[in-house]
């Protein structure tokens, strides 16, 4: 009997291609973060300056222009979530791939898988959207330096930090975790077939993946948006909640870190965190 086209080959290899795109997206959006921090000898975007983008040296908040200064904001923070989010998602996308297989018996399952992670990248572009509007919104009001895109105001750090602590303690930070952690669970309760199946459980992961990593994004603002030591940092430890087998309960031990660590802020006894690795 022949082999089977190269192509028929390949597409029996749907798991190992998926893998591959995801790697590449996440790789060429650090690699742009890379770009527009400087690091290497990097240029800017287009060769311009990141003080060009509300993203580099000091802007004085009244003169920036509010509509270029968003665009730019809304890029890095729709790229830097691409970064972010992807490592972690990647068992749910590539368990979606080999459970379509699974259930639709053939190999038609690049074209929805490649759907169902578009769709879930959208919905953090969303996100970047709302986010990028409080950075332009934060900056022209001075709450945030233009230069570290940071929070000047300790006493408002430490209110986000107890914040985020709170939050990863509540029920609802908890059932999002949950339903990130288990792909099984989350594709047998929600699974649709076809396209529009795949557009649902994307934006249903994507939901549940912003519900449960939203406030730890936030915290950007108090470590440093462009800090990559903490982006990474904060990368890892969305990838340890998410994966780890203790991750649920290390996610909780942040939140109770962070909850001290905010309270020692208030009370002017803790230095600023973007001291550390901005």
């Amino acid at each position: 009997m022949a082999d089977p086209p190269l192509i028929d080959r390949l597409i029996r290899r749907d798991q190992w291609i998926v893998a591959a795109c995801l790697i590449a997206v996440a790789a060429l959006a650090w690699l742009w973060l890379l770009e527009q921090s400087g690091i290497g000898g990097f240029a800017g975007m287009n060769g311009e300056p990141m003080a060009a983008m509300g993203m580099g040296a000091p802007v004085v908040a009244p003169r920036i222009d509010t509509g270029a200064y968003f665009a730019g904001a809304f890029i890095m923070w729709a790229l830097m979530m691409t970064a972010m989010m992807l490592p972690s998602a990647a068992p749910m996308m590539l368990f979606y791939a080999r459970f379509a297989r699974g259930v639709k018996a053939q190999g038609a399952v690049l074209a929805p898988t490649a759907l169902f992670v578009a769709v879930y990248l959208a919905v953090w572009t969303a996100f970047s959207l709302a986010a990028a509007a409080a950075q332009t919104g934060l900056v022209e009001a001075g709450a945030v330096s233009a230069a570290r895109l940071t929070i000047g105001d300790g006493r408002l750090a430490g209110g986000l930090l107890i914040g985020f602590g709170l939050y990863q303690l509540t029920p609802l930070k908890r059932a999002c975790l949950d339903t990130c952690r288990s792909p099984l669970s989350f594709l047998t309760r929600l699974w649709r077939p076809g396209l529009s199946g795949a557009v649902r459980l994307g934006l249903y992961h994507g939901a549940y993946c912003v519900g449960c990593c939203w406030p730890m994004m936030a915290l950007l603002f108090v470590v440093g948006v462009m800090s990559l030591t903490w982006v990474g940092a904060l990368a890892l430890i969305v990838l340890i909640e998410k994966t780890a087998p203790m991750g649920s309960r290390i996610g909780v031990g942040l939140g109770m870190a962070a909850i001290v660590a905010g309270i020692l802020m208030l009370l002017g006894v803790a230095p600023s965190l973007h001291l550390f690795g901005a």
